[in-house]
């Protein structure tokens, strides 16, 4: 049997080749989860993503569920047991970032009647399709992601920079960039295409 070709980012981790088959590049819009891939990718800041997965089931368990209305009053006590929960990343300032993303998070539901809402307006709905052919190919940031960022940050977010944007696009499906030689590579959409939304390779 032809063993698959997959973007070059997956290696032979089979959390990463797990992750990268089923779930990376796929659309999302189920506010709890792209919650969750929020709150990661923050996490991941200055680590690879390999760190955070194997943290996955630590996360969902500290995070009551990702359910952003129980993280949003998260107070002191929840900081002192996240700090002290090795199944997670212990860094303070993440962690204080994600309480208070939880909160702009559901304002930003409050506003638009969904996160989903918000975040998929940026593309009108239709993921942005790119196929990098080389990992030089594939920056770290895009127009879209600098768009984001700037907005998530006016709104109270933070651990959300361009490159952490860019990141979670890709995750949660409004941006894909599987390789173009990559078994999980579909046509782009025919409505729309644009130029220049790629993104560095998963780390």
């Amino acid at each position: 049997m032809t063993e698959r070709v997959r973007c070059a980012w997956a290696g032979g981790d089979p959390l990463m080749v797990a992750y990268h088959d089923a779930e990376w590049g796929v659309p999302l819009h189920d506010d709890r989860a792209l919650f969750e891939f929020l709150i990661l990718e923050g996490a991941q800041a200055g680590l690879s993503w390999s760190t955070i997965l194997r943290r996955r089931d630590g996360y969902r368990r500290a995070y009551r569920g990702f359910d952003p209305a129980k993280v949003a009053r998260f107070g002191d006590r929840d900081v002192t047991r996240l700090l002290a929960d090795a199944t997670i990343v212990r860094n303070r300032a993440k962690i204080a970032a994600s309480i208070r993303n939880a909160q702009a998070f559901r304002e930003v539901a409050r506003e638009h009647g969904s996160f989903d809402t918000y975040l998929w307006a940026y593309v009108d709905g239709v993921p942005i399709v790119n196929r990098p052919r080389t990992s030089a190919d594939v920056p770290a940031r895009s127009e879209l992601a600098d768009r984001l960022s700037a907005d998530l940050r006016r709104r109270g977010f933070g651990f959300v920079g361009p490159t952490i944007c860019y990141a979670f696009l890709q995750a949660v499906g409004v941006v894909d960039d599987h390789a173009a030689t990559c078994f999980r590579a579909q046509p782009a959409p025919k409505t729309r295409r644009k130029k220049g939304e790629t993104h560095a390779a998963r780390g």
